[in-house]
């Protein structure tokens, strides 16, 4: 696949931002890293959806993730929201990289590194977190980006320039990951997103919606609707399949009926998150 968009598919694509095209620098890609937090979800249910009805075991195009944002109000995972908007910023002009991170399995989890104005940074849209500014990797002490019940803890590099990020849930550490800076291509990802739709995947055995804002976020996890300020989350238990449906359609606007379709025939739901660098987040 072309490291760089069509000029078509770049406006288009900023489009759906909210967003024009301009130079590079930090503030511009701050502003692209927060449209794409807010505009387009952490979500499995296109997954799931165009597993059953196109029987898809691999990224979707380009044009169908557009598409599905423009249509369904869809996003993606790790990999499509990560991989494309990597493609963005090549396409727009920034000095960028897609890299690999390891959680219990080595390189099952992809990001970009982006250096600008001197100084790079972790650009992270398929992480479920509320990375909504680039992360500085030049750290001397801990970054932290707290919401809510979650604390993130990026921290300096190592000696192999490799940088370690941290989930604490409730205080505990709950999931992270060690990101390595040497470039990849998305075929070095070619088997994992291909794992990633084997019948006991996560993400084909459980449910994850995360949208940010700045200051708050909603997010869906199986049966539990958590609402996140920075004073505190509320955890909301859902009764029944029928609520769901209604939660995820009121709060990120994918129909009903795709999310009933998409849903349908799951039975005991996994832990997204699972155990702490848990290789699943695909």
């Amino acid at each position: 696949m072309s490291r760089a968009l069509s000029g078509d598919l770049v406006l288009r694509y900023l489009r759906v931002l909210g967003l024009s095209k301009t130079e590079p620098g930090i503030e511009a890609l701050t502003e692209l890293v927060t449209a794409h937090l807010t505009r387009v979800p952490f979500e499995n249910i296109s997954k799931l959806y165009y597993k059953k009805r196109l029987s898809l075991t691999a990224l979707p195009s380009i044009q169908q993730y557009l598409d599905g944002i423009e249509r369904y109000h869809f996003g993606g995972t790790c990999y499509s929201n990560n991989f494309y908007f990597y493609l963005l910023l090549a396409s727009l002009g920034y000095s960028v990289k897609l890299c690999a991170a390891d959680m219990s399995t080595p390189a099952v989890h992809a990001l970009s590194m982006v250096s600008v104005e001197g100084r790079q940074y972790l650009v992270d849209t398929g992480y479920a977190a509320p990375f909504l500014s680039p992360l500085p990797r030049d750290l001397t002490t801990d970054y932290v980006v707290a919401l809510g019940r979650d604390r993130y803890v990026l921290k300096a590099q190592d000696a192999n320039r490799c940088s370690r990020l941290e989930l604490h849930r409730d205080g505990v550490l709950k999931h992270g990951y060690l990101a390595k800076p040497e470039p990849k291509r998305i075929e070095d990802f070619s088997r994992v997103i291909a794992d990633s739709f084997r019948a006991d995947a996560t993400f084909l055995n459980s449910i994850l919606l995360a949208r940010f804002y700045p200051g708050r976020s909603v997010v869906i996890h199986n049966l539990s609707f958590i609402e996140s300020k920075a004073t505190g989350s509320s955890i909301h238990s859902m009764q029944s399949h029928d609520e769901l449906v209604a939660k995820i359609e009121e709060h990120f606007g994918i129909p009903g009926n795709i999310v009933t379709e998409a849903t349908n025939g799951l039975k005991e739901l996994q832990d997204a998150w699972g155990d702490p660098f848990l290789g699943g987040r695909v």
